[in-house]
């Protein structure tokens, strides 16, 4: 797998969040550097697991997709001589 990245825009509105969180939640000031120290660590290390749900929901929709293209063509299917 790929590592997660985020742009540097990205990044400074994460960073921003995380301050805000802290304001409100914790009645904490966090400064910059530290919120990105944060990001960095869930980004590597929670970030894998959000990053899987992820594509395990895209691959359940697709799934779902294919069996109904399956059961389509297979509606569609004229009768013949031929054994399937």
């Amino acid at each position: 797998m790929s590592t997660i990245e985020f742009s540097k825009e990205e990044k400074q509105i994460l960073t921003r969040k995380i301050q805000g969180y802290f304001e409100r939640e914790l009645n904490q000031e966090i400064g910059q550097f530290d919120a990105e120290f944060l990001l960095d660590f869930f980004t590597r290390e929670i970030g894998p697991y959000f990053f899987n749900r992820g594509v395990m929901d895209a691959r359940a929709i697709v799934e779902r997709q294919l069996e109904t293209i399956g059961d389509d063509l297979y509606a569609i299917e004229q009768p013949t001589e031929f054994a399937k």
